[in-house]
């Protein structure tokens, strides 16, 4: 090595790493960029001069020009690292520049001949032919999502790997993404409205309050009824994911103190004057499309419940995917089962509303109808990436309740009108009978009990995506899932469906 530390080509690889790892900017783990750094440096040994390139590059932050460092295109463009796959341009810039970068941050230098998007058979990774810029919608001071149009909101494809690392994700604008991702917000300012958390107060309190929460709820059958209250010790102080776009999160009141609610939200009367059901939730532990041990309900006098990959059978407030055993189980499901850690958490607010926490170090993949609905798009549509430390809103009893009257309402004049249509009995002068005019109103008709009732459950997948995005179609092709029936949503689309009653309706499970 030179006489100033500065490694050159000539030098052995250990040196080189060595002079490298000292220059990386810490958004990485020292494994990950070691393995990282060996591994370019190895690729280069060969090609002296753009070695001496990346030194002169990443040892002098930039001050001195450097010519193209490039590598072999992937098949995918994408390259994998120590069991992690990412675009190979935002490896290394991630690693020697901005450790919080996304790929569509990037703009490629002019006289940089190999960039990424050039698509040539070789791509430069050059982290200082690469300048940083902001895209339209994203906040880098604060991730948070300001663009007026919903379906362009942050998109995803990559998913977490096996090793423990944070994620690479890559950020590609565009309908035809189908993960929208949901990274937590970073704290700061007040939120655009008062945080509010709905069951704080007594009954009589919320009477005489300025500034309320929800009336407390009551649970149980008959003469036993408890009241539905937060646990107020229970107090972190976490990001929050309001009306489907990120907003900084104040932090959480000392233990015996109560958020004030906006005024718009207070006293708001429950949907329903049925009593609350004695289990809030119901969870069910998949692995693949095999249901693994036994349903695990969760008491409407706990409304905060743990799922994590741990051993504790005790049940209470936490379900334990880890004391879970399966004669089935293959070596894949197993390696996704180390990484669920702490897992989520899920708070049951106000009279049926659900957030999630993600405490695991690994995403969450979310099915809900409910951010589908705040992203713009159509139910069912979307896969929704919940990062960890996010706290997201994720269903909404009062928008599901007026969209199961909807469609009920609307299946059953669509069975009217098509029984009407077969008979020959619409009116109208271009009316006529028999098949043809009920074939149009089929789909409508067709909603059944099972529709409605997808409208009542949520889905999430632990570690592993599904959809258009990843080699697995279905939520029942990841190794590891739960599906969480909400019950106060399921006990309202009972009376919706004897109020508005579709053909002969079955009684729900």
């Amino acid at each position: 090595m030179s006489i100033t530390n500065t490694p050159s080509s000539n030098d052995a690889c250990l040196s080189i790493v060595h002079s490298l790892m000292c220059h990386r900017q810490g958004g990485e783990s020292e494994t990950f960029a070691k393995r990282a750094i060996e591994s370019l440096v190895k690729k280069l040994k060969e090609k002296k001069d753009e070695l001496d390139s990346l030194i002169t590059a990443i040892t002098t932050n930039g001050a001195h020009p450097s010519k193209c460092v490039t590598i072999g295109r992937t098949l995918d463009g994408r390259l994998q690292v120590a069991g992690r796959k990412g675009f190979p341009h935002v490896i290394y810039t991630r690693l020697w520049r901005w450790p919080d970068l996304h790929k569509n941050e990037l703009k490629h230098v002019k006289y940089c001949q190999f960039a990424f998007d050039l698509k040539c058979d070789s791509v430069c990774v050059n982290p200082y032919h690469y300048d940083r810029v902001v895209s339209p919608g994203i906040d880098l001071s604060s991730l948070q999502l300001t663009s007026s149009a919903p379906s362009l909101g942050l998109m995803v494809k990559d998913e977490y790997d096996f090793d423990g690392q944070a994620p690479l994700p890559t950020m590609d604008g565009g309908h035809s993404l189908q993960t929208i991702q949901h990274p937590p917000s970073s704290r700061g300012g007040p939120p655009s409205e008062p945080f509010g958390t709905p069951g704080l107060l007594s009954p009589s309190d919320a009477s005489t309050a300025s500034t309320s929460a929800f009336p407390s709820i009551s649970v149980g059958s008959g003469n036993a009824t408890s009241t539905w209250t937060r646990n107020s010790s229970f107090t972190p102080n976490m990001p929050h994911h309001q009306n489907g776009h990120l907003q900084h999160h104040p932090p959480m009141p000392p233990p015996g103190h109560y958020w004030p609610v906006h005024n718009e939200l207070g006293f708001q009367p429950p949907i329903s004057n049925h009593p609350a059901p004695d289990y809030w939730c119901s969870i069910a532990y998949f692995e693949m499309d095999v249901q693994v041990g036994e349903t695990f309900k969760v008491p409407s006098t706990g409304p905060v419940v743990t799922v994590d990959g741990y051993v504790d059978p005790s049940g209470g407030d936490r379900f334990c995917l880890g004391q879970l055993s399966n004669v089935h189980r293959t070596e894949a499901i197993e390696r996704a089962r180390l990484h669920i850690g702490k897992g989520i958490q899920l708070e049951g607010k106000g009279e049926g509303d659900v957030w999630v926490r993600c405490l695991s170090d690994h995403a969450v993949f979310v099915q809900s109808y409910y951010l589908d609905r705040e992203a713009g798009r159509a139910p069912g549509d979307a896969v929704h990436k919940i990062y960890p430390s996010a706290y997201i809103k994720v269903f909404d009893l009062r928008q599901c309740h007026r969209q199961m009257q909807q469609q009920a309402a609307t299946a059953q004049a669509a069975a009217a009108a098509q029984a009407a249509a077969v008979a020959g009995n619409i009116p109208g002068p271009g009316s006529v009978g028999g098949i043809a005019p009920a074939i149009s109103l089929s789909a409508a008709a067709g909603i059944g009990v099972d529709d409605l009732r997808r409208l009542c459950i949520l889905r999430m997948s632990f570690v592993k995506g599904w959809g258009p995005d990843y080699p697995r179609t279905s939520i029942k092709e990841t190794p590891c899932w739960i599906e969480i029936h909400l019950h106060r949503a399921l006990q309202l689309l009972d009376e919706v469906l004897h109020t508005m009653p579709i053909g002969d309706p079955q009684p729900l499970d």
